[in-house]
Formats: structure tokens, C-alpha cells, sequence
């Protein structure tokens, strides 16, 4: 940043409106005594002038100072919410934008470098991991294409292959919980967009919407894989009828999915949200899919919880549109 002298913003605003105020009592004092020598006619003209010139500079220094640093830092952090390229502002006004700059870069940078280190980390581990789950599954075809194996044999060997299977789909979730947190589905939606093919893709659920007009701030793309995930929840948990309701509130649109499928235990209520938690890891889950739902949705500032009670409901609150 650099460190040359820089007004405070009380100074800039005090030095504005006394500008102002010495412009318009010196045009009085100026009309007062040159209007008898050249004419009032000419000397308003003439003051108009000056009084419009003076004005103008004031409205330059403020536009240079306070209005031009607050857009390039609106500029900058847009960038970084939609992952291009941006160099940092090169002008921060007043002390107190310069002050709320630097906190504000300094805050985007942090969060842009934890992104990329979870990122990263992710895909070292899915990278190392890579290597022998491939050998586990070519030990396991040779075994089996080699027959001579006996019942025990075979059903360990099952075992193994079905714990290859269950990490290789573990690796996946995590790729895709890291690369949720990354995504953005900037735009609005409807529920009324989604509708049909929602219906479509799981045509034995009664899908009922509420408030589908409404428009919700996240793009078809990504309010469709939310939706997607909380339904194919609801039918693994023997759901029938599933209810999407949007609604507005003061705070910002919601969307409740309510679903008439099997309750959520009580004592698993506070950890579904968590990575890898999941009842149903004998029939292949892999406790990723409301991770990633949380993720994407923390994403695009917005926030799932689970109510208390029966039937099962999910609110996802949004930002004002």
C-alpha cells in the first residue's frame, strides 16, 4: 500500500460542505459590490461561473477520493467471489478506506488461500490414495480370475473388493465436497424451472411445489443438485411425497423441503451435515451428499438446517435477492 499522505474522512466531508458554504457566501459578498460596477446581469453570470467551476473541483476530489477507491474494492472482491484474475486497488482514498481496504483485501486473500489449501490437500490425498486402491482392484481380479478359491476365500475376497469399492466412492465425495465449496452458480432461479425435470428424474416421488414463481438466488445448475440430493435422500428414506415451498421473508427468501419418508433419529439430527456421517453404509453411502449441499449453499451465502419434528424438514434461507 502505499503510504503517502492521506485525509481522514471527516476532514474530506468537513473540507466539502465549508467549500460549499465559502462558494456561495463569496458569491454574495462579489454580487453585493461588483454588480453595481458591471452590472448585476453580468455579474451573476460571471459568478455562476465560478461558483459552477469550484463546485465541480469539490465533486472531483470527492469522486477521487471516496467514490473511485469504494468501486475499485467493490471491483476487487467481485473478482474474488467469481475467481478471476484481479490486482489489488491502487488507490484508498481517505485513511478510513484505506484502513477498511487493506482489512478487506487482507480477509479475501485468507479465505482465497484456505480454499486453496483445502483444495490442495484434497487432491493430494485422493492422488496418493489413487495408486493403491488400483492395486487392491487388480490383486482382487487376478485372485478371482484365478479361480481354486474356496468359500471362505471368496467371501473374504468379496469383502475386500466391497471395501475397495466403498473408498473409490469415499475419494469421489470428497473430490466433490472440496469442489463445492468452489463452484459458484451465480444467477437466480424458480422452482417452477426445475419442476419437470425433478419429476422426471424421480418419478416415484409425488414432488409438490409451493411459491415456484418465487425467485431464488442461485442458478438452475446449482439449486438443481441441492434439490436433487434432499430428494434422493427422501427416497432412500422411504419417502412418498415431497414438498418444495418457497416463500419470502425479510430476511431473504426460503425454501422448505418437507418429505413423509422415515424420521431422523434424534441422536443423528446434529451430525448429518457432517463429512462422511451416514446410516446407510452397508448399502454403499457415503455421508457426503448434505456436505455438499452445505458447502454449496455456504457457497452462495445461504444456510440449510434441519427443523425439529416429523415429517422430515429441511430450511434452506437465502440472501435478499
Amino acid at each position: 500500500m502505499n503510504r503517502r499522505w492521506r485525509p481522514s474522512l471527516a476532514f474530506v466531508l468537513g473540507g466539502a460542505l465549508a467549500g460549499t458554504l465559502a462558494l456561495s457566501f463569496t458569491g454574495l459578498v462579489a454580487l453585493r459590490y461588483l454588480g453595481p460596477v458591471i452590472g448585476f446581469r453580468s455579474a451573476a453570470a460571471g459568478l455562476a461561473l465560478a461558483i459552477s467551476a469550484g463546485t465541480a473541483g469539490l465533486g472531483w476530489l470527492l469522486l477521487r477520493l471516496l467514490l473511485r477507491p469504494i468501486l475499485a474494492l467493490e471491483a476487487y472482491a467481485q473478482a474474488q467471489e467469481t475467481g478471476a484474475p484481479a490486482a489489488r486497488p491502487a488507490h484508498f482514498g481517505t485513511r478510513e478506506t484505506a484502513a477498511t481496504a487493506v482489512r478487506v483485501i487482507t480477509m479475501a486473500e485468507a479465505l482465497r488461500d484456505r480454499e486453496l489449501t483445502i483444495r490442495a490437500f484434497t487432491d493430494h490425498v485422493t492422488h496418493e490414495l489413487k495408486t493403491p486402491v488400483a492395486a487392491i482392484r487388480a490383486a482382487t481380479e487376478l485372485l478371482e480370475d484365478g479361480g481354486a478359491l474356496g468359500p471362505e476365500d471368496a467371501r473374504l475376497l468379496s469383502e475386500i473388493d466391497g471395501a475397495r469399492v466403498q473408498l473409490e466412492s469415499q475419494l469421489a465425495a470428497l473430490r466433490s465436497a472440496a469442489q463445492a465449496r468452489e463452484v459458484r452458480h451465480l444467477g437466480q432461479s424458480r422452482l417452477a424451472d426445475l419442476a419437470a425435470d425433478l419429476g422426471a428424474d424421480f418419478p416415484d416421488l409425488k414432488i409438490e411445489t409451493e411459491g415456484a414463481t418465487l425467485r431464488l438466488p442461485l442458478a438452475a445448475a446449482g439449486l438443481g443438485i441441492v434439490l436433487a440430493q434432499l430428494l434422493r435422500n427422501a427416497a432412500d428414506h422411504g419417502a412418498g411425497r415431497v414438498t418444495l415451498a418457497a416463500s419470502a421473508a425479510e430476511t431473504g427468501p426460503v425454501l422448505e423441503i418437507t418429505n413423509d419418508g422415515l424420521a431422523i433419529a434424534a441422536g443423528n439430527a446434529a451430525r448429518i451435515f457432517e463429512p462422511f456421517f451416514t446410516t446407510r453404509r452397508e448399502t454403499g453411502g457415503t455421508g457426503m451428499g448434505l456436505t455438499v449441499v452445505r458447502n454449496l449453499l455456504n457457497a452462495h451465502h445461504a444456510e440449510i438446517t434441519l427443523c425439529n419434528g416429523h415429517p422430515t424438514r429441511f430450511r434452506i434461507t437465502f440472501p435478499p435477492v
